[in-house]
């Protein structure tokens, strides 16, 4: 993990701030009261889907230890939540990409204060679980290339040699390959397609993209409706949240010489792996997230969900509410609430000083 952003000074006296707070707030052993919370107000966040059963939990989890604060948060999808947050009708977005260096230098942003930068802060990780339903076969080892090649649909055959290569034990039929891909715009298709154009390039060569490039294969709406779509087919592939796998088969992805099956933690492992985009301000934490990876014990197939707040606000009021959201998803139990209740991935702690850092530099 690249922790230049911001030194480590910064980050200790970040840390030790916190852990004073803690302390105070619970003298006297055991859990804060709620009657020692002093925040009160609204706030108002939109955005990605992806993060809406962990925003409930963490919103749930918030407002019992802050009875006077009230959080709405509408998940109307990442480009809708990016909008929303460039109009100032919300306090933070949710997104499941990052803004482009593009869209930071037009600028815009209603609520921050003129010519303040944006904080990015990668808050929810979740692998993409590659599902399938075959009779028989509960899991496949596949490579980038057989992955591509499938949902590209010049591999279209369940015992096609590609696959047969690296599954001697499976009993592969002769039959037809279905695969299925979101109907919507979505960040999970944005974030599967980015890993198979850069992990197999001479296969897919479509651009990272929302929505599905080419007509073909069976279209679904939702993370919903793909994973219907696969469990009611035969001989169906798709790629969903991997907390809506269920009882279906799933693909362990190459990397390197080995074969990884999705995991929280394989999950964390290629984020930690992954550097930061270059260029940025010091509190935007967006990932490039390295999906060639060969490090062992990572999973290239993820989605990073980033929760999104202006460096500095043009109005203040609500800075410390922002501030205090923010670190409780950030910290231990805010995602490990996340982790139990939407199947994401807690960030590591490396991780978690360099947002920890961030969210202290808000104004």
């Amino acid at each position: 993990m690249n922790l230049k952003r911001f030194g480590v000074p910064a980050v200790i006296a970040v840390t030790a701030a916190i852990a004073l707070s803690s302390c105070a707030s619970n003298e006297g052993g055991g859990d804060a009261p709620e009657s020692a919370s002093t925040l009160s107000g609204n706030l108002v966040g939109a955005g990605a889907s992806s993060q809406d059963a962990a925003q409930q939990s963490w919103i749930a989890g918030f407002q019992t230890a802050n009875p006077d604060v009230t959080i709405d948060y509408d998940p109307s999808g990442s480009g809708a939540g990016r909008e929303t947050f460039l109009e100032g009708a919300s306090d933070f977005a949710g997104s499941d990409r990052a803004f482009s260096d593009e869209e930071i230098a037009a600028g815009g942003f209603a609520k921050c204060a003129p010519d303040s930068s944006i904080v990015e802060l990668p808050l929810y990780v979740s692998p993409i679980a590659v599902i399938f339903n075959l009779e028989g076969v509960d899991t496949l080892d596949l490579d980038a290339a057989t992955i591509a090649g499938i949902f590209a649909g010049t591999i279209t055959k369940w015992n096609d040699p590609a696959i047969a290569a690296t599954n001697s034990d499976a009993t592969l039929p002769d039959l037809a390959i279905t695969p299925v891909h979101r109907s919507d715009d979505s960040g999970t298709t944005e974030n599967f397609t980015e890993y198979l154009g850069a992990a197999a390039p001479d296969v897919w060569t479509y651009e990272a993209d929302g929505v599905w490039p080419f007509e073909g294969g069976e279209a679904a709406q939702g993370t919903s409706g793909v994973v219907d779509a696969v469990t009611n087919g035969t001989g169906t592939i798709g790629y969903a949240d991997a907390s809506r796998a269920g009882d279906l088969g799933t693909v362990a992805v190459q990397v390197g010489d080995e074969f990884v099956p999705y995991s929280p933690e394989a999950a964390a492992a290629i984020v930690d792996a992954s550097p930061f985009v270059e260029g940025r301000a010091e509190g935007d934490l967006a990932l490039e997230i390295d999906r060639t990876s060969e490090e062992a014990g990572v999973y290239p197939i993820v989605l990073v969900s980033y929760l999104i707040a202006c460096q500095q606000y043009e109005d203040t009021a609500n800075v410390e509410l922002v501030k205090s959201y923010l670190s409780y998803i950030a910290s231990p139990e805010g995602q490990d609430v996340a982790a139990t209740d939407a199947g994401s991935a807690p960030i590591s702690d490396s991780l978690r000083e360099q947002i920890t850092a961030a969210i202290d530099s808000i104004q």
